[in-house]
């Protein structure tokens, strides 16, 4: 039973990041992935915001704690082996390639391209995670704690601060 557990954390980590190479892009489909068949939404919301708060690579936090949740200690370890692996074969692959076509215009165009649609990646994650049944049930307060967080990083506060901040903004009002 354990070891299917296991491959699954490998499969699922493996998949993510092969199909998604960047911390940020990884958590829609690691949502879609793990909430419903490792862990539940809120599970997810929490390690989400936890691995925000954080230092260190998102994509990494998101695999200890989806790890842990789901396999124990040996299942932080096969998670980080999934979630370890693509990136490294692809950065030296990457590095490689780069290195043949470092200072090329077409390289820069390609760049500025993909940025716009990770924006809109990030955007679409949030939207269907402030969207989810646990935070239509809390309505008011909830779009409160948005509506500062994204004023506070309007101006440039650092990320951690703000999840902290509204980490402690729930606690007041959701007594």
């Amino acid at each position: 039973m354990k070891f299917s557990v296991w491959l699954k954390l490998f499969w699922m980590f493996l998949k993510v990041n092969l199909l998604t190479t960047s911390g940020p892009a990884s958590v829609g489909l690691l949502y879609k992935e793990s909430v419903g068949t490792i862990m539940s939404e809120s599970q997810f919301v929490e390690a989400v915001g936890l691995s925000n708060v954080l230092p260190g690579s998102e994509a990494l936090k998101l695999a200890m704690f989806v790890g842990f949740a789901a396999g124990g200690l040996p299942g932080v370890i096969t998670a980080i082996f999934g979630a370890v692996l693509p990136p490294t074969v692809i950065m030296l692959t990457v590095v490689s390639l780069l290195q043949q076509f470092q200072g090329q215009e077409w390289m820069d165009h390609f760049i500025k391209g993909m940025s716009p649609s990770v924006g809109v990646l990030i955007a679409l994650v949030s939207w269907k995670i402030f969207r989810s049944d646990a935070s239509k049930s809390i309505g008011r307060r909830a779009l409160t704690i948005a509506t500062l967080a994204f004023i506070a990083l309007w101006f440039d506060l650092p990320s951690p601060l703000v999840l902290f901040a509204a980490g402690l903004l729930g606690v007041i009002l959701f007594r």
